[in-house]
């Protein structure tokens, strides 16, 4: 099938196919035509867990971050798919992983130790099947090739449509309960919808105080893309006594939202200690959880933008939703926006009625009025 390009020597792919002569000759045929045209893949014995290795390989390269990817694929993918040969993974292997994905069980791990398994949601399910497709895709696309077709692997139905967001009075609450050094940080949330970890990412060189922008660089952002977004005045006055604090106290500190010049890379005690304080908690068992997550912010940005009379398609450019569909699950209805639409309502059934009846009125004065 060639010659090795190191070595110069030939090349021979053996294949044991069952069938007809015919057949045989149409398969070896078609062989030799993606030999030519630099598609053929002799990566018959491929396994799997070789794809996963590419898939992981390629977000390193490319400078993502992969700690969910890494954790899926040693904790689920490579135990039920990683010895499988790439070329017998088919709907029928789909199916039984996504089965076993729906039921709880006790999972032993690479490095032999044993790890339970709590059932799985179909969107979490769709996730890790993301990734399979992904590692699949990739191996055909590599040249030369690893697989050379990729399975046909079906999402699942999703009911994930996001319910919590923050009404201005719970916001002001669990803000003033907060750590000085938090209460940016959620302010610059409240009013973009950014995700955590992009605003946590945050540099000075991205935000520009003397046009009022924000710069989310291409490669910062979940989906790679970069975002301009333009400051809402209150955030512009939150981000500018962040920058004097900062020239003040730690002048060579690059983040934005920072402890002491080191950036702030967790806050879930901080934010869990602000819901108590603002009476925002339920309990559960013996233990007290929070009532709003710190994600209902982003949740509450894109409806607050959208309630502003922010066209859709300009609110999803500064929250960074690629689709419409996913935007629609953040672009939530309140009791308040019922309320606000039933006090439309009124008002415009009031109008009308108040506009027929003075039609009525001047047409019957019309009517009775003497002829001179």
């Amino acid at each position: 099938m060639g010659r090795d390009p190191r070595t110069g020597k030939r090349l021979y792919h053996n294949t044991t196919f069952h069938g007809t002569k015919k057949e045989a000759q149409s398969h070896l045929n078609r062989s030799l035509t993606e030999r030519d045209q630099g598609t053929f893949t002799s990566a018959a014995d491929t396994v799997v867990g070789t794809l996963l290795d590419g898939l992981l390989l390629d977000y390193s390269t490319n400078g993502q971050s992969h700690a969910w990817a890494a954790l899926v694929v040693r904790v689920h993918l490579r135990p039920y798919f990683g010895a499988v040969k790439a070329k017998l993974v088919g709907t029928d292997q789909i199916q039984a992983y996504i089965g076993s994905r729906r039921e709880a069980t006790i999972r032993t791990l690479p490095n032999g130790k044993k790890r339970a398994i709590a059932p799985a949601s179909n969107g979490t399910i769709n996730r890790e099947l993301a990734l399979l497709r992904r590692a699949f895709n990739l191996g055909k696309a590599s040249s030369p090739p690893k697989v050379a077709a990729v399975p046909p692997i079906p999402m699942l139905a999703e009911n994930n449509v996001r319910k919590g967001f923050f009404e201005d009075e719970a916001f002001i609450a669990i803000r003033r309960a907060l750590p000085e050094e938090i209460k940016p940080l959620v302010t610059f949330a409240f009013y973009t919808g950014c995700r955590r970890g992009e605003i946590l990412s945050l540099q000075w060189e991205q935000v520009d105080l003397a046009e009022q922008v924000i710069r989310l660089e291409p490669g910062t952002t979940k989906n790679d893309e970069g975002r301009t977004i333009f400051m809402a005045p209150e955030l512009y006055e939150t981000l500018a006594i962040q920058k004097e604090i900062r020239d003040l106290h730690f002048p060579e500190c690059p983040w934005v939202f920072s402890r002491a010049s080191e950036p702030v890379k967790d806050f879930r005690t901080a934010w869990e200690s602000a819901c108590k304080t603002a009476g925002l908690v339920t309990t559960v068992g013996d233990t007290e959880k929070p009532l709003k997550l710190f994600h209902d912010l982003r949740r509450t940005g894109v409806r607050n933008l959208v309630r502003a009379g922010v066209p859709e398609r300009v609110a999803m450019m500064i929250s960074g939703h690629k689709t419409r569909a996913v935007f629609d699950r953040y672009n939530i209805v309140s009791e308040s926006d019922l309320k606000d639409a039933a006090r439309r309502q009124g008002e415009y059934v009031a109008s009308k009625r108040t506009s027929e009846i003075d039609r009525h009125t001047t047409g019957t004065q019309e009517q009775n009025a003497p002829v001179n």
